[in-house]
């Protein structure tokens, strides 16, 4: 009896700690924000707005991706591999317009994703396992059709309008993250299905015994995250003009961070779509901040600080998530 009680209470435990966790990167995020208005001149001028929107659409995406995995207690470590291949794609299908490149690089990951939902569901491998074998997969890939090279992309054919042009004074990789996270949300909060995620998270057996079709719900959320990193090197080869085979290293980690920054369990069965994007837009600013204050001298840190910061960044998270759920429970 003691063992079922617990059983039941739990996604009311989860809700009420991922609640907690979720006003806390917003308040984050908010006090960040005044902080280096305060701080610096051009902090909130458009341009610095515009760029940061423009380059960090990428994690966004490859977050969103992240979110509705974790999500159902799974992982996925080849974001950043499946980007990259998907860049070099995108590069080579750009001779032919901007079109094919699209579709081209989205396709290479929803390929990739499709693999790793195929292992996950049919032949039960673990996704950590599944998908660190993709992500090694994913860069031999791109390594190999690149010839070891950055691949340069077609600028005759309106391809590099996808990472750098504006739409309505807005940059367009931000309406392309914007447009998914809005579609994110209404999957994850108002369709059916949405729910069936989160059950499955919570526990596939009891998921199974409910009727639920978890092998097909699981394949269509890994296929989602392939698709999102395929986006994600579209606009990596649109905005820096070519296709990066070694780019992408450390954008799993960035992922991972932003979902469970934004109070999604690690176990699943809890999470927001709009705590992810959160979560995602916190770690940016983060970086945005060190940049400033590199421009004014005080410190001075490499782009190698930045995976040691955001590894420190998720520890502390993740420390933080758990002191919370003890204290939730009891």
């Amino acid at each position: 009896m003691t063992s079922m009680l617990k059983t039941l209470s739990r996604p009311f435990v989860a809700k009420s700690s991922g609640d907690l966790a979720r006003l806390g990167v917003l308040l984050a995020l908010a006090g960040l924000i005044l902080f280096g208005a305060l701080r610096y001149d051009n902090f909130i001028s458009p341009f610095n707005i515009l760029s940061f929107l423009r380059y960090n659409s990428m994690f966004a995406l490859i977050a969103l991706g992240m979110a509705f995995v974790i999500i159902t207690g799974g992982i996925d470590l080849s974001v950043g591999g499946v980007a990259a291949m998907a860049s070099v794609v995108a590069a080579y299908l750009s001779l032919y317009g901007w079109f094919p490149g699209l579709a081209g690089g989205v396709l290479a990951g929803l390929v990739a994703g499709s693999i790793n939902g195929v292992i996950t569901t049919r032949l039960r491998i673990q996704p950590f396992i599944a998908t660190l074998a993709m992500m090694l997969a994913a860069y031999g890939t791109a390594l190999l059709l690149a010839n070891n090279q950055s691949v340069s992309v077609s600028y005759d054919t309106a391809f590099t309008m996808i990472g750098q042009d504006d739409f309505l004074g807005f940059p367009i990789p931000g309406w392309i993250a914007g447009f998914a996270y809005v579609l994110g949300w209404i999957f994850l909060e108002r369709h059916p299905a949405g729910r069936h995620v989160l059950a499955i998270g919570d526990g596939e057996a009891t998921a199974n015994l409910m009727g639920l079709k978890v092998e097909r719900t699981l394949f269509a959320v890994y296929a989602l995250s392939g698709v999102l990193a395929g986006l994600a090197g579209v606009i990596l080869a649109s905005q820096f003009g070519a296709g990066q085979p070694t780019e992408g290293v450390g954008w799993e980690l960035f992922a991972i961070a932003s979902v469970v920054v934004g109070g999604t369990l690690l176990t699943g069965g809890s999470g927001s779509v709009g705590a992810t994007l959160a979560g995602a837009l916190l770690l940016a600013m983060v970086f945005n901040i060190l940049n400033f204050e590199n421009g004014l001298g005080w410190i001075s840190l490499s782009a190698y600080w930045q995976s040691v910061i955001r590894g420190v960044f998720l520890l502390i998270v993740v420390v933080l998530q758990a002191g919370l759920m003890k204290k939730t429970e009891a």
